[in-house]
């Protein structure tokens, strides 16, 4: 039965590309091949062997070593703040490591330890799927320094690029996440899906760009070259990401604020009008697509609610939700819609791409908003094929 609804799944995001193709007769099947049969032996090895099982329990169990790190700076600032018995808020014990996790991240970068990683794996992953150099790293890159940031990596390319390369950078970057998130995303998700999402994500990407955006990389194409040192003075670079690290956790704090608030204000408005709450209705609409993924049917609506709520909001709101409804769910609804919570994908991250290219280039980021639903369609679709292919192990 699992393989049945890992084929609905296939056919469901193999159909919906089909329609966006920008050229049908190009899609390429090969690469496409290559890169669901990396992620069939990656998911297997993570989630059906102990091996795999025992790797994903020390990341996780490591990630939340870090979390422990963390609440050091954060107790010592906010440690007089005295709230009631098993009582927690979630900035602090959730949005602020991110402070600390990016610094980690800029002293990586420093040390230039990220950037070799990177490099080589981004090399690999060319010589293995022959996507493109460029399109390689990048897919790498923005799995470890997420999105605005990684754009600033290959500023010097992105005016030199063709809206077909554009599509895919941006839809790699809307699949995966930051390393800087991944603590915050296991206070909330199985540490062991996060884990698998990033990978998953990583190459789900490429699998739909072959599909709704297919084209042939350069034969002479170049690899972004890693720059040869740093010229700024360490603590310089170090306060930078620390304070990048905290704009970050004040403006998810700030989404999180207006973005509740919202959906709060329909489930209201909609249950005093209607009997039905916002997030139950479109539920209903996102049932379908949780079913095809295989979801178990007790939990379709349930979890077509999160895919929707991750849609219209981001990640953050619909884990929120998720950890409150995790005990009413099967272990592989559970699995499905942890996976598929693990991205960037939607309406606010497009905006943040569009004006992140834009700043860059202005005629690029034109091109980028006149395709940026279809990037949104795009990097949604790869959400549901991680998630489909997790439901295989379950």
């Amino acid at each position: 039965m699992n393989v049945i609804f890992l084929l609905t799944g296939l056919a469901f995001v193999f159909a919906v590309g089909w329609f966006m193709s920008s050229d049908r007769k190009k899609i390429r099947f090969k690469n496409i091949g290559i890169l669901f049969s990396l992620q069939i032996m990656i998911s297997f090895l993570c989630l059906n062997t102990s091996g795999g099982i025992y790797a994903l329990t020390e990341i996780s169990s490591f990630f939340s070593w870090l979390m422990a790190q963390a609440s050091g700076g954060v107790d010592f600032v906010f440690g007089g703040f005295v709230l009631k018995e098993g009582a927690a808020v979630f900035f602090f014990i959730v949005l602020m490591p991110i402070v600390f996790i990016s610094a980690l991240v800029g002293i990586l970068n420093y040390t230039k330890i990220l950037p070799f990683i990177i490099h080589w794996t981004g090399w690999v992953l060319n010589k293995v799927a022959r996507m493109g150099e460029l399109e390689s790293y990048f897919a790498i890159s923005t799995a470890i320094l997420g999105q605005p940031e990684v754009f600033l990596t290959v500023k010097e390319q992105i005016p030199k690029l063709t809206e077909q390369r554009l599509y895919t950078i941006c839809a790699s970057a809307m699949s995966a996440v930051s390393a800087a998130m991944l603590a915050s995303y296991m206070k909330m998700v199985p540490g062991q899906y996060v884990v698998v999402a990033v990978f998953l994500n990583v190459l789900s990407a490429l699998i739909i760009s072959c599909i709704v955006n297919p084209y042939e990389p350069e034969a002479d194409d170049e690899l972004v070259k890693i720059p040869k040192g740093n010229k700024d003075p360490f603590f310089q670079v170090l306060g930078t990401y620390i304070l990048d690290g905290f704009k970050l956790a004040v403006t998810v704090g700030a989404m999180l604020i207006g973005f509740v608030s919202l959906v709060t204000f329909l489930n209201s408005s909609f249950d005093a009008f209607f009997g039905m709450t916002f997030t139950t209705l479109i539920g209903y609409v996102f049932a379908p697509i949780a079913f095809v993924m295989g979801v178990p049917g007790q939990d379709i609506v349930q979890v077509g609610s999160l895919m929707a709520t991750k849609l219209i909001t981001n990640e953050f709101v619909a884990m929120g939700t998720l950890h409150e409804l995790a005990s009413n769910l099967t272990l592989k609804a559970n699995a499905i819609i942890s996976v598929y919570l693990v991205s960037f994908a939607n309406f606010g991250t497009v905006g943040i791409i569009t004006g992140s290219i834009k700043a860059i280039n202005e005629k690029s980021g034109f091109h980028v908003a006149k395709f940026s639903m279809k990037l949104l369609a795009g990097a949604t679709l790869a959400s549901i094929l991680s998630g489909t292919i997790v439901g295989l192990y379950f």
